[in-house]
C-alpha cells in the first residue's frame, strides 16, 4: 500500500507539502499541487482516515438523528443534508430515534461514542435529556425542523402563519366548520400548527371547537381513523387541514372509504407537499416546506458552530410556499399556482 512518503518522493516534494495539498491546510503553488495529485494517482494512494482522526481528534463525520425516515418528506431533506455534508468533506451517520425520548438518548449517546464531529437532531417531544448530554460534552449541535427554547442553533419552517393562512383561505371559500388533523402530540411543529389553526379561526371570527381537532399522530393510519371520527360528527366538518403529508394520505383514504368527493363534498388542504400531489384529481392545495434549503442550511449552521463553538446560538426560520391547487374548492385556473401564505404574526 502506498504511503504519503511514496507520494512525496515521486512528486519531488516534502511530506508536509503532500499533507497540505490533501488536507487544504495551506496554500500551495498550482504547479506543485498538480505534481502531488499526479503522484497520488500514480501510486493509487489512499489517506489513512483512522490515523488522521487520531491525530486531529476529528472524524469528518456528522451524526443525524431524525425520526420517521420512511416519510417521503425526508427523502429530499436527507439528500440535501448528505450532499451538503459530502461537499464539505463529511460523511453522514444516520439514526432514527422513533419519536421516543428514551431511545433518543440512546441514539445521541451512540453517535457521541462514534466520535462524530457534530450532530443534527430533530428533537422529540421531550428532548431535555438528550440535549443536556450534548451540551455537557460540548458537542456542536443544530436542531432541525423543530424549533424549541434552548441554547442551541436551530432551523425550521414557519408554521403558525402558514397554517393560519390555510384556515383563512378556506374561510374565504365559505367554510365555517374547519377541522385539523394534528401531528404527534408534544412536538414543536404540532404545537405551532395548532396555534396557527386557532389564530386563523380567530382572524375570521370562527369559534374554536376542540372536537374538530383530532390526533393523527403524524402517520397515515392514525389519521385515517381520526378522519373517520370527524366524519361521524353532526354536523361534520366541511373542510379538513392535515398537518403533514403522511396524514394527508390517511385522510384521503378515509374520505374515499366514506364515498366522499374532494372538494365537492368536503375540502382538503395540507401542510407538506410531496412529489405526486399534482397527480391527484383534484390536485392538492398544500403548504410546501423548502426541504432542500432546510437541509443545506442546517449543515452550514453546524459547520459554523464547529468552527466557532463560542458563537451565540442562532435560530433560522424558512418561509414555505402556498401551492394553490383545486382540492380547496377553487376551480382549475382560478389563481391556481404558487403564492405566499399569510405571514407569521
Amino acid at each position: 500500500m502506498a504511503t504519503m512518503a511514496d507520494v512525496a518522493r515521486i512528486a519531488g516534494v516534502s511530506i508536509a507539502t503532500v499533507s497540505h495539498v490533501l488536507n487544504g491546510t495551506r496554500a500551495v503553488r498550482e504547479q506543485t499541487r498538480d505534481q502531488v495529485l499526479a503522484a497520488v494517482r500514480a501510486t493509487d494512494y489512499s489517506p489513512n482516515t483512522v490515523a488522521r482522526s487520531l491525530a486531529t481528534a476529528r472524524t469528518t463525520t456528522i451524526g443525524l438523528a431524525l425520526s420517521a425516515i420512511s416519510n417521503p418528506y425526508f427523502g429530499e431533506l436527507l439528500y440535501a443534508i448528505e450532499s451538503e455534508a459530502a461537499q464539505a468533506g463529511y460523511t453522514l451517520l444516520l439514526a432514527d430515534p422513533h419519536e421516543d425520548p428514551g431511545y433518543e438518548d440512546t441514539v445521541v449517546q451512540r453517535l457521541y461514542r462514534r466520535r462524530v464531529d457534530g450532530v443534527l437532531l430533530a428533537p422529540s417531544a421531550d428532548p431535555g435529556s438528550a440535549l443536556a448530554f450534548l451540551d455537557a460534552r460540548s458537542v456542536p449541535t443544530v436542531l432541525i425542523d423543530r424549533i424549541i427554547d434552548g441554547g442551541f442553533d436551530q432551523i425550521g419552517t414557519e408554521n403558525v402563519g402558514p397554517v393560519a393562512g390555510l384556515v383563512d383561505h378556506l374561510a374565504e371559500l365559505g367554510h365555517r366548520r374547519i377541522a385539523l388533523v394534528a401531528g404527534h402530540a408534544g412536538l414543536a411543529t404540532t404545537i405551532e400548527r395548532i396555534e396557527g389553526y386557532r389564530l386563523g379561526l380567530t382572524r375570521r371570527g370562527l369559534a374554536y371547537d376542540p372536537w374538530l381537532v383530532v390526533d393523527g399522530n403524524s402517520e397515515a393510519e392514525p389519521a385515517r381513523r381520526a378522519v373517520h371520527a370527524l366524519l361521524g360528527a353532526d354536523p361534520r366538518p366541511t373542510a379538513i387541514i392535515t398537518a403533514n403529508n403522511s396524514m394527508t394520505i390517511g385522510a384521503m383514504q378515509a374520505l374515499q372509504e366514506a364515498g366522499l368527493q374532494v372538494p365537492a363534498d368536503i375540502a382538503l388542504v395540507a401542510f407538506d407537499d410531496f412529489p405526486w400531489a399534482k397527480l391527484f384529481r383534484p390536485r392538492l392545495t398544500v403548504v410546501a416546506q423548502p426541504f432542500a434549503d432546510l437541509g443545506r442550511q442546517a449543515v452550514r449552521l453546524l459547520l459554523r458552530r464547529m468552527a466557532d463553538p463560542a458563537a451565540p446560538p442562532h435560530t433560522v426560520r424558512l418561509r414555505p410556499r402556498f401551492m394553490h391547487r383545486e382540492s380547496c374548492g377553487c376551480p382549475p385556473g382560478d389563481g391556481a399556482g404558487d403564492r405566499s401564505p399569510a405571514p407569521t404574526p
